[in-house]
């Protein structure tokens, strides 16, 4: 989904390695931690996408509204997390740092 994002899916990437640091360190709960963090994050991303399209719409700019308005459903529906929360493998990666 976040294809055209590289900079975003960084960022989750780094709160994935921040989450399996602190389940090595205490490993409680991994997985949970781990869907937490990505829910904080993509949060944030909901968060600067409408502020974008704030600032496009202060603009005027009907190019730039559309794409910041587009960017703003394209975060919104990523964060829904019937889209990752089923993902085997994340799943997995994290049950193994429990062993």
């Amino acid at each position: 989904m976040l294809k055209d994002y590289p900079e975003h899916i960084e960022r989750l990437q780094e709160v994935l390695n921040r989450s399996a640091e602190r389940s090595r360190q205490i490993p409680l709960m991994p997985f949970n931690d781990a869907v937490s963090a990505l829910k904080g994050r993509l949060g944030t991303f909901i968060l600067e996408a409408s502020g974008e399209l704030a600032a496009a719409e202060a603009s005027g700019s009907p190019e730039d509204i559309a794409n910041a308005h587009e960017k703003e459903r394209l975060m919104l529906r990523t964060r829904l997390q019937s889209q990752w929360i089923a993902d085997e493998s994340m799943y997995y990666y994290f049950r193994e740092l429990e062993r």
